[in-house]
């Protein structure tokens, strides 16, 4: 294996250190090559978006996974979309799946049909305690069906932004349902 480049392992450091200009500058080096691997996986430019954003997140949450023993930076960030990207594509197919398979009446439980009103009751709860910009983003993405391409569109944000709107209120719907669970 050849010694790592002097940039890369400039860069990650700056990254370590929450220094925002690297992570700039490991996106205009490397963003384009991690998006045309995203692209090819998915062949969806919204999709591979996502990957590209979710890649850099990772790399920014935690640059000391990369070991330039190993290879170079746009290697370890270009595995990273690939292995996102398949992921997708996986749990788009599971979905698909799922969506496929209509509902068994003959399976019909009474107790799991209380159990399911009471989650319910709770979730409604969960969603009136978050934020009005995370709960609209929630409603339209997952009881309106909509991708995060639409519910940006729909509310004229960007997609990142609509996206970081819904994991907060995800993970605060998550505390509240384990709390309500624990009670």
């Amino acid at each position: 294996m050849s010694a790592p480049h002097e940039s890369d392992v400039e860069v990650v450091a700056g990254v370590a250190a929450r220094d925002r200009s690297s992570l700039e500058r490991a996106f205009k080096e490397y963003g384009a090559a991690v998006k045309g691997v995203a692209w090819r996986v998915l062949r969806d430019e919204a999709l591979a978006e996502d990957v590209v954003q979710e890649t850099f997140v990772a790399f920014w949450e935690k640059p000391h996974g990369y070991d330039p023993e190993r290879g170079s930076l746009r290697t370890f960030l270009t595995t990273i979309a690939h292995r996102r990207a398949v992921d997708v594509v996986r749990s788009e197919v599971a979905r698909a799946r799922r969506e496929e398979q209509p509902p068994d009446p003959v399976h019909i439980d009474v107790e799991e049909e209380v159990w399911a009103r009471d989650l319910s009751q709770t979730v409604r709860a969960a969603l009136r305690d978050l934020s009005d910009v995370e709960r609209e983003a929630i409603t339209l993405a997952y009881y309106g069906g909509h991708s995060y391409v639409q519910v940006a569109e729909r509310l004229g944000l960007p997609e990142g932004t609509v996206k970081s709107r819904i994991r907060s209120g995800m993970k605060k719907l998550s505390t509240a349902l384990i709390g309500a669970e624990a009670g």
